[in-house]
Parts: structure tokens; C-alpha cells; sequence
């Protein structure tokens, strides 16, 4: 483990925000992980683990014990099973799978951040999500101290969501095991602006080389691909989910998708950008991406305290226009 007490959370987060941190740790695989997570705990000191950084508003004052940076790496390939650790980059491997032939993942290129976190969010994007995919986490935990093996109905997953974000602070992700689909093409493609992209009907299926270029595509034009060259990229990505309420609650002119049982999702997007933040609005260092309403950007020198309260007012102008409640997808941590 490698131990340096110079770092700042902004170093270590998409955002740019955040302050100094006391301990911060990096570990490289899974024992020194789990050591790392057990020797904060027993001294009693803060603990914060990060991954990629990306879906984290620090807090300004820093962190007053320990952040431990997962840096671990390994792939285990069984026919179609990866085991996957914690800290390997999530979009490396989408490249690796498509690469190999293995459908599943495709539609989830480009996200940033690490793999051990795809889980606790349930990340997904363009009708992929990672529960269609996951068959085991690896998990310490930290409440029973104890390392366990968590099947998908232990997860818990649901929109954005799972039992491990809903017990924050319980499991630490040590490894993920995916089971995908030998294949050239992708799995049936149900998202629409994707399928109006690749050409074909919704429910159709494209080489998945093609899905991965055309969601990077995507995603590039809506400043969701990290480019150190892009000041909208200086973001969480989406910063609110897209809401889910009966049909009867749908917003007149508001792109909706079906969500089951009388229920539909609405798109937080355009709800933003109609209740008055649309692409650009800026507010000294904070804002909307110039690319995409829904994710909000930071410049040099912002902090969190802007961030968040640009957020609030956001979510309070959707309220208030439209009845409709935003959740925040990244996580605001405090010591």
C-alpha cells in the first residue's frame, strides 16, 4: 500500500471539487483493499473508498481520515464468465468484451469510472444496464467483517439503485463476476436515438463494433466522454435521474418510456431544460454542459457547496413548474 498525505479529493474526482484529504491510500489488489478498509475501521478513523471518481461531489473541507483508492486489476476469462476486479476501468473493459466477442455490455461504452462501482449504481445507459449482466459481487463486509459473495437477488437491484448504495458505506466491491453472450452482433438494441443511429428498428440487432462507436458518439456529443480537452466532460455525467411516476402524472410534451405497472419514466432532461436551465445556463463556476442539460459542469476553482446549490435550485424549478421530484444521481460524501 502506498500512503501519501498531499492529496486533495479534487485530484481524485471528475468533478474537479474537493478538499484535502489526511490518509490518502492507494491499494492494488484485493487483500491490500480489505487490509486497508479494516485498519481504518479499528483505528476509528473516516473512511471513504473511491474508484473512478466520477459519480462523487466531495466535500470542500476534505476528508479527515482515510480515502482508499481502489487501483486493482485483474480479469479472469472462463468461456463466457469475466471476473472482474474492483478498480479495472470500466470502459476498457467494454472495449475488451467487444473486442472478444461477447455481447451484453456494449451499450454501456464510454462511462467513466471503475468497475466495482457499476454495481452499487446499477449503471446503465442507452437500455443496458449492468444487473442484466451481473452474477456475483464480491464484497467486504464491513458491518459483520466478514467477505461474502453477494448473488443478484442479494444486490437488490433496481433504476440506478441497489442494495449497495441503499447501505452506504456497508460493502466495500471487491470483485464482479459477469456472465455475457458469445456473439458478433449485440444484443436486441431497445433504446430508439441508439437504434435511429445504428439504422435499424428498435429491437434489431448491430456488430457490436458498431454499437460501441455509436454510443461513444453519442455520448461525445452530449460531453459524456471524459476529454481533458472538453470543459463540459468536468462533470458526474447525467447529475439526476430520470424520474419515475403513474401515467396519469405524465408531463404533457415530455419524452416518456414505459416503467411498468402504470408507471413511466420521464426524461430529467427536458424537464430541466424547460424548467429554465437549459444547455450553457451558468452560475459563476457551475452550470449546465453546453452539450446536454442534465449534466452540470465545474470550472476551475468551483467548489461543491456552488455545485450543490445550483442542483437544489434546479431541482426546485422543476418542482415548482412541473410537480415533479429529481433525484440526484451522483453522491454528495461527508465525513
Amino acid at each position: 500500500m502506498h500512503v501519501r498525505r498531499d492529496a486533495r479529493l479534487a485530484e481524485l474526482t471528475t468533478l474537479a471539487v474537493g478538499g484535502p484529504i489526511d490518509r490518502l491510500v492507494e491499494v492494488t489488489d484485493a487483500a491490500e483493499l480489505v487490509s486497508a478498509v479494516r485498519e481504518a475501521d479499528e483505528a476509528g478513523r473516516p473512511l471513504l473508498v473511491l474508484g473512478g471518481g466520477s459519480n462523487v461531489v466531495a466535500p470542500d473541507d476534505g476528508w479527515p481520515g482515510d480515502v482508499v483508492a481502489v487501483r486493482t486489476r485483474g480479469v479472469d476469462r472462463s468461456a463466457d464468465r469475466l471476473r472482474v476486479a474492483a478498480g479495472e476501468d470500466w470502459d476498457t473493459l467494454v472495449a475488451r468484451t467487444v473486442e472478444e466477442g461477447l455481447a451484453g455490455m456494449e451499450a454501456l461504452a464510454g462511462i467513466p469510472g471503475s468497475t466495482g462501482a457499476t454495481p452499487v449504481q446499477n449503471v446503465g445507459a442507452y437500455g443496458q444496464e449492468v444487473a442484466q449482466t451481473i452474477t456475483a459481487v464480491r464484497v467486504w463486509d464491513r458491518a459483520e467483517k466478514v467477505e461474502r459473495t453477494l448473488p443478484p437477488a442479494e444486490c437488490g437491484f433496481d433504476y440506478r439503485d441497489s442494495r449497495l448504495k441503499r447501505e452506504p458505506g456497508r460493502f466495500v466491491v471487491l470483485d464482479v463476476t459477469f456472465l455475457l453472450h458469445p456473439s458478433p452482433v449485440s444484443r436486441p438494441v431497445t433504446y430508439a436515438e441508439l437504434a435511429r443511429r445504428l439504422g435499424i428498428e428498435v429491437g434489431g440487432t448491430a456488430p457490436l463494433t458498431d454499437v460501441r462507436a455509436a454510443v461513444l458518439e453519442l455520448r461525445r456529443g452530449k460531453g459524456m466522454v471524459l476529454d481533458p480537452g472538453d470543459p463540459d466532460s468536468r462533470s458526474a455525467g447525467s447529475f439526476f435521474t430520470n424520474p419515475i411516476v403513474p401515467s396519469d402524472r405524465a408531463v404533457t410534451g415530455c419524452p416518456t418510456w414505459p416503467a411498468g405497472d402504470g408507471l413511466v419514466k420521464l426524461s430529467a432532461a427536458w424537464l430541466v431544460q424547460h424548467a429554465g436551465f437549459g444547455r450553457g445556463t451558468r452560475e459563476g463556476r457551475v452550470g449546465t454542459s453546453s452539450k446536454h442539460s442534465l449534466a452540470l459542469t465545474t470550472e476551475p476553482g468551483a467548489s461543491a457547496t456552488e455545485l450543490l446549490a445550483f442542483a437544489d435550485r434546479v431541482a426546485a424549478a422543476v418542482q415548482e413548474r412541473f410537480g415533479v421530484t429529481l433525484t440526484r444521481e451522483p453522491t454528495a460524501v461527508a465525513p
